[in-house]
C-alpha cells in the first residue's frame, strides 16, 4: 500500500431516474469517521469502490435513457480511475466506445475525476516485545575473603550494549566507622549519596581515576553526593579514618547483578542474544570473563575469580601520601 492513500470524490451534478425516483448522488453519502491509520483505510476503500460503482451505474442510467453523451462522459471517467481491475475495464470500454460514436463521436472537454490526497502516516511494523530471561549462577574463589560481593555484567558481542538508565543511589552508610554496604555495583552516571551515621566526622574521597573526588569534611546527620560517569572500580576511603574502605564498580551495561555472601547471582531482564560475561571481585587479580549464549533462563553458571590481590603497603590520605600512625587513625 502506498505511503499516500487516494480518496476520491466526484462533484457533478446529480441525476435522476426516468422513474422520477432521485438517484442518490455522486458523492459518498456515508458519514465514515477516522479515528485511527486503520478508519483512514477503510474509508479511503469504501470512497473509491464507491466512486467505480456510481460512475458505472451512473453511466448505465444515462445510457437506458437515451443520454449518450452523458453515458460516455461517466463511462470514459471511469476507465481513467487509477488501478481499475482489467475485467472491469473489457466490460466498460466497449460501451464507452458506442456511447461516443452515438453521442457524436468527438469527446467533449470534461474536468478530471476531483482526487483529494490524504496523508497518511508510513506503515509502522507491528513491534514485538522481546523475551527476557534471568541468567544465574555461582561465583566461587577470592581466597579467605571468599566470592561475596563480586560483581557480574553481561556486554552483547551481536550488537550494542545499550547504555544504562543513569539512577539515584540511598545511600552508602558511614557507620561504626566502616562503609555500608562494603560494595555496591552502580550503572554509568549514577548519583550516589553518601550519609554519615557516626557520632564523628568523615572525609569520603576516592583516588581511583578517571572517577576520583573528595566530599569534604561532613558532620553526624550530613549528607553528600557524588555523580559516578565513567565505568569501572571505584575505591571508597576516608581521610580521617584508615581503616574504612569500600567499593563502587561503574557498569556500562544494564545488566549487572553483585553475588551474595555463598556467591549466588542472577542477572535480570536478558534477552536473547550473544554476551560476553565478565566478574570483578575487590581482592582478585584479573577479571575472569567467558562467552555466554542467552536463549532461555540460566542458573547454573559457574565462575571462579582468584584471591590473589594483595593489601597496599599503606593506605593512602587523600594526597595519595601515607598517613601519620601517630596520628591516632
Amino acid at each position: 500500500m502506498s505511503m499516500m492513500l487516494l480518496a476520491l470524490t466526484v462533484f457533478t451534478a446529480a441525476p435522476r431516474v426516468d422513474a422520477g425516483v432521485p438517484w442518490q448522488g455522486e458523492s459518498m453519502p456515508l458519514q465514515l469517521s477516522v479515528r485511527s491509520p486503520e478508519d483512514l483505510a477503510f474509508k479511503a476503500a469504501a470512497e473509491r469502490q464507491y466512486l467505480v460503482f456510481n460512475l458505472l451505474t451512473s453511466g448505465k442510467l444515462a445510457w437506458d435513457r437515451g443520454d449518450f453523451e452523458g453515458a460516455a462522459t461517466r463511462w470514459e471517467s471511469l476507465l481513467r480511475t487509477p488501478s481499475l481491475p482489467p475485467e472491469l475495464d473489457a466490460l466498460v470500454r466497449p460501451l464507452a466506445k458506442q456511447a461516443r460514436a452515438r453521442a457524436g463521436g468527438d469527446a467533449a472537454p470534461m474536468p478530471e475525476p476531483t482526487v483529494t490526497m490524504t496523508p497518511m502516516e508510513p506503515e509502522r511494523p507491528e513491534k514485538v516485545t522481546p523475551q527476557l530471561f534471568a541468567v544465574g549462577g555461582v561465583v566461587t574463589g577470592g581466597g579467605s575473603h571468599g566470592p561475596g560481593g563480586a560483581v557480574v555484567v553481561l556486554r552483547r558481542t551481536d550488537g550494542p550494549t545499550p547504555k544504562p538508565r543513569a539512577t539515584r543511589v540511598k545511600a552508602v552508610v558511614q557507620k561504626d566507622k566502616r562503609f555500608m554496604p562494603h560494595v555496591i555495583a552502580v550503572p554509568v552516571a549514577a548519583t550516589v549519596e553518601f550519609r554519615n551515621d557516626d557520632e564523628l566526622f568523615h572525609n569520603v574521597f576516592s583516588l581511583s581515576k578517571p572517577n576520583d573526588f573528595d566530599l569534604g569534611l561532613y558532620k553526624s546527620g550530613a549528607q553528600r553526593e557524588q555523580v559516578f560517569g565513567t565505568p569501572g572500580p571505584v575505591q571508597l576511603l576516608c581521610n580521617i579514618h584508615a581503616s574504612m574502605n569500600g567499593w563502587i564498580f561503574v557498569s556500562d551495561s544494564p545488566w549487572y547483578a553483585q553475588a551474595d555472601a555463598s556467591g549466588r547471582f542472577t542477572v535480570k531482564n536478558v534477552p536473547a542474544g550473544q554476551y560476553e560475561l565478565e566478574v570483578w571481585h575487590e581482592w582478585s587479580t584479573q577479571s575472569p570473563k567467558q562467552q555466554v549464549k542467552v536463549s532461555g533462563a540460566m542458573s547454573e553458571l559457574s565462575l571462579v575469580v582468584d584471591g590473589e590481590r594483595r593489601a597496599p603497603a599503606f593506605v593512602p590520605d587523600k594526597s595519595g601520601k601515607q598517613r601519620q600512625p601517630q596520628l591516632g587513625y
